[in-house]
């Protein structure tokens, strides 16, 4: 059955209304087809001029979308024979942040994603897609591995923030996830960061300072959640509203802002209406930022790398 977000209400009646025609024409071989065309026409009309329009918080809903394809479906659909590796060598394996070998295209890489997994059990099993200081120290290892065997490193990020519990404060959160950076900068390898559905605040960082930042058209991408930031400005998480626009989240502010580099078409309706579709859309844009990079030694991949992000909030904001 299809989740529809509170927006989506109209659509949700047009498409409900299809279904209740075609169960309706079987049975008593009623042949109301042009009937049921028209009502398709309109749906997609009406999905289409409700996309073209999304505010802020209804992008923020799409992004949280149950049914959006996760990190483990990008691997599946996009590296062959994927191994996973597990743990950071040190305290655990944390099951929220994904990784291992795989081939890309054929070509040999590493592989890193934050989970949050599909149901509930996969969701409590993966804490959410909110990693302990072990997922960003296994995040660490990983990309030091792909380094020391020269693998390019491919990272898919979706995480509401790093896990906030005392237990993971206790144990280094904030030293992990600086690490997790610092080996994100300083690697000799090309390193592909895409955003695949939330981008949460020093948690998708830890995962997404790469030589190319790739992000979906309806996913997010911000220092903390709108209700975090409405929680703190307003102390009120009503205005979660209010706060994503003004932390300018969405793709296309942050594309504009320079923060990210390019933005991957969805499929009408969002990516968890095809989820081939806008896995196969990510896997060519991954190969195209990836190309250019293969070529360039590890000196100039650090180098640019820097300059990059160094040139982060140079000029206008506005």
């Amino acid at each position: 059955m299809r989740h529809y977000l509170d927006f989506e209400k109209p659509i949700a009646e047009l498409e409900g209304k299809i279904e209740e025609l075609r169960r309706m024409s079987a049975p008593d071989g009623i042949n109301i087809a042009d009937e049921v065309a028209r009502l398709i026409d309109k749906s997609a009309h009406q999905l289409r001029a409700t996309y073209s329009k999304l505010t802020a918080w209804q992008k923020t809903q799409v992004a949280r979308h149950p049914d959006r394809p996760k990190a483990k479906n990008y691997i599946a659909g996009l590296i062959t024979e994927f191994s996973p590796l597990a743990g950071d060598r040190a305290f655990a394996d944390d099951a929220a942040i994904l990784g291992g070998l795989g081939r890309f295209r054929g070509r040999s890489v590493v592989v890193l994603g934050t989970e949050k997994g599909s149901d509930t059990e996969s969701r409590v099993a993966h804490n959410f897609g909110m990693a302990r200081p072990e997922g960003y120290r296994k995040a660490r290892r990983l990309i030091e591995l792909a380094g020391r065997f020269g693998l390019p490193v491919l990272t898919f990020v979706d995480t509401p923030g790093a896990y906030p519990g005392i237990e993971a404060e206790a144990r280094g959160q904030a030293e992990a996830i600086a690490r997790s950076i610092e080996a994100c900068l300083e690697a000799p390898v090309p390193v592909i960061a895409t955003i695949i559905g939330e981008g949460g605040s020093g948690g998708a960082i830890a995962l997404a300072a790469g030589d190319a930042v790739l992000m979906l058209e309806h996913a997010i991408y911000s220092v903390i959640s709108p209700e975090g930031c409405a929680s703190i400005l307003w102390r009120d998480a009503a205005q979660a509203s209010t706060a994503a626009e003004a932390l300018r989240l969405t793709a296309q502010d942050l594309r504009r802002l320079k923060l990210i580099d390019q933005i991957v078409a969805e499929p009408l309706g969002g990516a968890h209406r095809d989820s081939k579709q806008a896995i196969d859309a990510v896997g060519a844009a991954v190969q195209t930022a990836l190309a250019p990079l293969l070529s360039l030694d590890a000196a100039s991949l650090k180098a640019k790398r820097r300059d990059k992000f160094l040139a982060m909030g140079r000029g206008s904001l506005s």
